[in-house]
Order: C-alpha cells, then sequence, then structure tokens
C-alpha cells in the first residue's frame, strides 16, 4: 500500500535548505518516491496560526518499506547533513488509506 512522507519545515537558513531539497530530490526519485506537494505555490491557512517560513513537503511512496529505505539510506544520511542548522524539521511517514 502506498505511504506519504510529510513533511514541516521551518527554515532559518533558506539558502542551505535549498542545497538540501536539490540533493534530497534526486534519491527521492532514485528510491521510488515522487513529490506530491512541493513549495505550493497557493497554501491557505484554514485554521491556527501563521507560521512564518513554514514550508510543508509531502512525497508519494510505494509502500512505507520503500519510504524506509530511502530514509535510512546511507546515501540519505550524508544527504540530511546538508540541513542541519537550516531550521526545524519534523517528519511522519504515513500510510494511505486505499
Amino acid at each position: 500500500m502506498a505511504a506519504y512522507m510529510v513533511i514541516r519545515a521551518q527554515i532559518t537558513d533558506p539558502e542551505k535548505f535549498a542545497n538540501y531539497g536539490k540533493s534530497a530530490a534526486k534519491l527521492v526519485e532514485k528510491f521510488g518516491g515522487n513529490y506530491e506537494v512541493m513549495r505550493p505555490p497557493q497554501d491557505i491557512l484554514l485554521e491556527g496560526e501563521s507560521e512564518p517560513n513554514m514550508k510543508l513537503v509531502v512525497s508519494k511512496w510505494p509502500s512505507i518499506d520503500a519510504a524506509l529505505a530511502f530514509w535510512n539510506s546511507p546515501e540519505y544520511s550524508e544527504i540530511k547533513k546538508l540541513r542541519e542548522n537550516a531550521g526545524k524539521v519534523t517528519v511522519r511517514l504515513v500510510e494511505a488509506t486505499s
């Protein structure tokens, strides 16, 4: 069953985070994932408080196992270092319901 990786990032260093994003995007594709939402051109806050410099990224994966293979890979471990001190990041992996 498909899975989604949902990333919320409060970015403090946009240039550093952009370098991470470019490298991560190539690896996501290599592991079978693809981006469903990435720096949305339109982001409408329906409830809660606005958070400046907040980005939401959602990638779709063939399965939780495929997403975990990406996340736990030595390649991603190296790429992940590129976003250190670039912001506060929260990552969730959820299985699709259908």
